[in-house]
C-alpha cells in the first residue's frame, strides 16, 4: 500500500506532501489542474516511461519519494533481497531528475538501477485508464490473469516442464557423444588395442630406466673386474703367495726363527687375499647379464615413452588413459542400447507433461467460462448489459506454463465479432470493462495499489454512480486511488484531494489539499453545479455523500 507521496519542483508542482490509507481514495479538479501531473511523479518514481523533462523551470532538479508498507510475504521482498536491499515493513523509493536530464533512483537510501525499479513497481502499483497499455489490457499477461483467477498450482505441470526438457537435453547430450565418438572410432580401436597389448603399468617406466642404466654400466666395468679376478686366482697372486709360503716353510727349520714373522705376515696376506678375491668373485656374478635383456628392457622402455608421447600423457598416465579410452568405446559399442533407454524417458516425459497440461487446459476452460459469467454479471451493472465479453483459449507453443494462449476480449454490439479488449471497446466503454474485470479479479491484486486515471470518463448519472460503487467496492479490504470528474465517484471515497492551480508572482503552481467534510460538500457541488454552485448543488452535493 502507498502511504505517503511528496513530490519537490516536477513541472508545476515545487511542494506537495500526500499521506494515503487503505480504502478509496479520490482526486478531483478542473481540467488542467494537474491530477496528471501527480501521476507522472509517482510514474517517474516507480520507473514508468514518461516525459522526460519534469525538472520545474527555475529549479536544478526534481525528487519524488514514495513511502509503500511491506507486509511480510510481498512479492517485492526477494525483488530487493537479490539487489541487496533489506526491507523491514516499508519500501522508501526515491528518484531525482537533473536539469541536465540525469537521473538516479534509490529504494531504502541504496542506489538502484531502473531496471530494478521497474520490477519493484511491478508488485506495488497498478495503473488503469482508458489508453493505458499497462496491467489488463496486455494480451501477454491474460492467461496469469486467468490462472490467478482459477486458483489452481502451476508447480506440477512447471515440474513436469522441466523434466522433459532434462530428459531431451541427456538424450541430446548422449547422441553428440556417441556421434564424436563415432568419428573417431578406427582411432579408439587401434589405440585401445595398442595399449592393452603393451599393458605399462605405473612406476614401470622408472623402474626399465634404473635397470636399463645398470646393466648399461655393467657392461662397461665387468672387465676389468674379471682381469682382476684372474690376478687374483690360483694363476695369478694367490698361487704365488702359496708357493711363497710354502718355500719359506721348507727353509723356515734352518732359518733359525729369521722366517717366523715373514710366515706369520703372509698368513695374514693370504687371508686378505681370499676376502678380496670372493668379494671381486660376488660382484663379478652380480654383474653377470644376458645382453639380451638389456636390449628388452631398452625396447620396453622406448615402446612406454614413444606411447605417452603419442597419447601426450605421463608414462605413469598411460594405464588410466587406456582405462579411458576403452570406457569411450564401450559407451560407443552401448551407445544404442543407451539412446533407446534415454529415447524412451524423453517419450514418457513428454506424455506425463502433455497429460498435465491437458487437464490445466480443461481448468482453464472452466475458469475461463466462470469468468466469462462473473463479467456478465458486472457489466450489467455498469449499463453494458448488452456488451459480450469472451475468454479465448487457444493452442500456444508448449512451455512451463502449459500449451494455451489466452486472451480478453469483447463485443459491444450484438451479432459482432469479439476482438481485442483494447481494439473494440471505445474510451467509456473500456473504462467499464477494465473496471469489471478487476472486480473480477481482485483477489489476484491484493498488496497492489490500484490506480485508476479517469476510468468514469464518458459516464454519468445511474452510470457513473455504478461505476463508483464497483470501485469502493474494489477498494474494500485493499487501496484504490481514483482521478475523476465524477461527483457520483467522488462521492463513495473515504478520503479526497483537490488539485488546483495557483498563481504567485509570475509562476503558476499545483497544490493538492486534503478535503474536510465541508470542503468535500463544496468541492462535490462544484462538480454537480460548474463554476457557480448553487444551495440546490450543496443539497444534492450532501446527499451523494449521505449515500
Amino acid at each position: 500500500m502507498l502511504r505517503s507521496l511528496e513530490i519537490r519542483d516536477v513541472l508545476i508542482i515545487d511542494r506537495l506532501a500526500m499521506d494515503l490509507g487503505p480504502g478509496l481514495n479520490v482526486l478531483t479538479g478542473e481540467t488542467g489542474a494537474g491530477k496528471s501531473i501527480l501521476l507522472d511523479a509517482l510514474g517517474m518514481v516507480l520507473g514508468w516511461k514518461g516525459r522526460a523533462d519534469v525538472v520545474r523551470a527555475g529549479a536544478d532538479r526534481a525528487e519524488v519519494t514514495a513511502v509503500f508498507d511491506l507486509p511480510a510475504g510481498h512479492p517485492a521482498t526477494p525483488i530487493l533481497a537479490e539487489a541487496g536491499i533489506a526491507a523491514e515493513g516499508e519500501l522508501i523509493l526515491r528518484r531525482v531528475a537533473q536539469a541536465d536530464g540525469r537521473r538516479q533512483a534509490f529504494a531504502n537510501d541504496r542506489r538502484v538501477t531502473a531496471e530494478v525499479l521497474r520490477d519493484l513497481s511491478e508488485t506495488l502499483v497498478e495503473l488503469h485508464g482508458q489508453h493505458d497499455d499497462r496491467g489488463l489490457l496486455n494480451p501477454r499477461g491474460h492467461r496469469a490473469l486467468l490462472d490467478s483467477f482459477a486458483g489452481f498450482d502451476l508447480a506440477p505441470l512447471r515440474a513436469l516442464w522441466a523434466a522433459q526438457r532434462q530428459a531431451r537435453d541427456a538424450l541430446f547430450q548422449a547422441e553428440a557423444q556417441i556421434a564424436r565418438a563415432r568419428t573417431e572410432e578406427d582411432y579408439l580401436r587401434h589405440a585401445v588395442a595398442e595399449l592393452v597389448k603393451l599393458d605399462p603399468q605405473p612406476g614401470e617406466e622408472a623402474t626399465l630406466d634404473a635397470s636399463r642404466r645398470l646393466m648399461q654400466g655393467a657392461a662397461r666395468i665387468r672387465d676389468d673386474i674379471a682381469r682382476a679376478q684372474a690376478a687374483l686366482s690360483e694363476d695369478g697372486a694367490e698361487g704365488r703367495m702359496r708357493d711363497a709360503q710354502r718355500w719359506l716353510e721348507g727353509a723356515a727349520d734352518k732359518a733359525g726363527g729369521r722366517l717366523d714373522e715373514p710366515l706369520a705376515a703372509l698368513s695374514r696376506a693370504s687371508i686378505e687375499l681370499s676376502e678380496a678375491l670372493a668379494g671381486v668373485e660376488h660382484c663379478l656374478e652380480a654383474l653377470d647379464f644376458n645382453p639380451a635383456e638389456l636390449e628388452a628392457a631398452e625396447e620396453r622402455l622406448f615402446a612406454i615413452r614413444a606411447l605417452a608421447r603419442k597419447h601426450a600423457v605421463a608414462p605413469d598416465d598411460l594405464a588410466a588413459h587406456a582405462a579411458a579410452l576403452a570406457t569411450r568405446l564401450e559407451a560407443l559399442d552401448a551407445g544404442e542400447a543407451g539412446l533407446a533407454k534415454l529415447s524412451r524417458a524423453v517419450t514418457a516425459a513428454e506424455a506425463a507433461y502433455a497429460e498435465e497440461a491437458r487437464r490445466i487446459r480443461a481448468l482453464r476452460r472452466e475458469a475461463a467460462a466462470r469468468l466469462d459469467a462473473a463479467m456478465a454479471g458486472e457489466l450489467a451493472p455498469l449499463k453494458m448489459e448488452r456488451a459480450l465479453f469472451v475468454t479465448r483459449l487457444d493452442e500456444a507453443e508448449p512451455g512451463p506454463d502449459g500449451m494455451d494462449s489466452v486472451t480478453f476480449t469483447v463485443t459491444t454490439n450484438p451479432g459482432a465479432p469479439p476482438g481485442a479488449l483494447n481494439r473494440i471497446a471505445s474510451g467509456g466503454e473500456l473504462s467499464r470493462f477494465l473496471l469489471a474485470l478487476k472486480v473480477c479479479l481482485t483477489g489476484q491484486s491484493r498488496g497492489l495499489t490500484l490506480i485508476f486515471d479517469e476510468i468514469d470518463r464518458g459516464v454519468g448519472g445511474a452510470t457513473a454512480d455504478a461505476v463508483g460503487r464497483r470501485l469502493k467496492a474494489l477498494a474494500e479490504g485493499a487501496q484504490v486511488l481514483v482521478v475523476t470528474h465524477s461527483p457520483q465517484v467522488a462521492a463513495l471515497g473515504v478520503a479526497h484531494w483537490r488539485v488546483e492551480k495557483r498563481v504567485q508572482g509570475d509562476a503558476t503552481l499545483s497544490a493538492v489539499t486534503a478535503l474536510a467534510p465541508d470542503d468535500r460538500v463544496e468541492e462535490i457541488a462544484r462538480m454537480l453545479a460548474g463554476d457557480t454552485v448553487t444551495d440546490a448543488a450543496r443539497q444534492a452535493a450532501r446527499a451523494l455523500l449521505a449515500g
